[in-house]
């Protein structure tokens, strides 16, 4: 646990040159000038692993699924050089009363050290009963071990907003962490799942820096959740010029044009997968022919159909909603139209109709 970052990577057979490319990875990844290049270097040579508690609630795993595709820090290099992934009950090789006791054992021994990650959420109806974790309510797991983390991070929309258990009519009470620990700040990091490099980037920066992140007002990192997927998404050409899909595998789609009218909720969805991507950058949903469905949102499960468009997008600026630019285009159609027959309809005073007037074509 003493050793730094870069002397694991050093007892690995990672050379200097490498070890400064990694660097430079990282920085790129958190979009960040070359400048910082040598400051996470820096960092990385002098500063310990940070211990890290992985804690699993009422989820799918999905979180964890994204987690281990990261390639931008491969998540291998995250969990074995650059932290001490110390408690995960779903990739750690220990079980029962061994691996509940690393969690005691790194409380113990980093108190105000550690990160506690959180995947899933807790359920409150019958006293928590409906997820048991080592034999007691997972509730009760959270606040203890939230109790003396140096930081807590919400994986995911079920950790950050409740997510699909927490939809109508919600039977179990499941409730998003920051609810449950309210003196504590939890950074939320969204999405079902979220974006594999944004989980490692999130890690990567507290690892680098040794604080928090930049957090909008909902709690969310500024450089992964400051702008919305609609504003870097390679189909945004077509939303400003009217061209839309109306239904599926029409010739709009076939021709990749805009998702918003078959439901996209890009324009109102704060996320990175426009500029990011999954599995290497490879695609993300749009790229795929399928409209975002929000799911880095607040009651994305419950916010109407996910494919009906919305229908007003007022408030953004020098944009609009697809049934205000379908209007405008046909109102300029019309209004073109409509100068076009004013204009003919001038004549010099005394010019009888079908007198060719000075200048016209095929004047002799």
């Amino acid at each position: 646990m003493s050793e730094t970052v870069y002397e694991v990577m050093r007892s690995q057979g990672i050379t200097r040159r490498s070890f400064l490319k990694f660097c430079s990875v990282m920085a790129a990844g958190l979009s960040l000038g070359p400048a910082y290049v040598y400051d996470i270097a820096r960092a990385l040579e002098t500063k310990p692993r940070l211990p890290v508690l992985w804690l699993h609630g009422l989820e799918c795993t999905c979180c964890s699924e994204s987690f281990i595709r990261s390639s931008h820090p491969l998540a291998k290099d995250v969990i074995l050089s650059m932290i001490s992934l110390d408690y995960d009950d779903t990739l750690m090789a220990a079980a029962g009363f061994q691996a509940e006791a690393c969690i005691d054992d790194i409380m113990q021994k980093y108190p105000g050290e550690y990160i506690l990650a959180v995947e899933g959420n807790p359920p409150l109806n019958e006293d928590g009963m409906y997820c048991i974790v080592g034999g007691k309510p997972f509730v009760e797991q959270l606040r203890r071990v939230a109790a003396k983390a140096k930081a807590v991070i919400a994986w995911g929309s079920c950790a950050s907003w409740g997510c699909v258990q927490a939809a109508k009519p919600n039977p179990t009470q499941a409730t998003p962490i920051h609810k449950v620990l309210t003196d504590h700040p939890v950074i939320k990091i969204p999405g079902c799942p979220p974006i594999a490099e944004v989980m490692t980037g999130v890690i990567t920066y507290i690892t680098a820096f040794g604080r928090l992140p930049d957090l909008d007002r909902e709690g969310r990192p500024k450089m992964f959740y400051s702008q919305r997927i609609h504003d870097k998404c390679y189909r945004r050409p077509n939303f400003d010029a009217g061209q839309y899909v109306e239904r599926w595998d029409d010739e709009g789609a076939r021709k990749g044009y805009c998702l918003y009218k078959v439901g996209c909720k890009g324009p109102v969805t704060y996320n990175a997968c426009s500029t990011i991507g999954w599995n290497n950058g490879v695609s993300f949903p749009i790229k795929s022919g399928h409209g975002c469905i929000g799911c880095s949102e607040k009651d994305f499960w419950d916010n109407g159909p996910f494919y009906k468009h919305l229908s007003n997008l007022d408030g953004f600026g020098v944009e609009a909603d697809a049934d205000t630019i379908g209007m405008v285009a046909l109102g300029a159609a019309g209004a073109g139209v409509a100068a076009h027959a004013v204009l003919t309809g001038i004549r010099k005073p005394g010019q009888e109709e079908g007198q060719d007037r000075p200048g016209d074509k095929g004047q002799g």
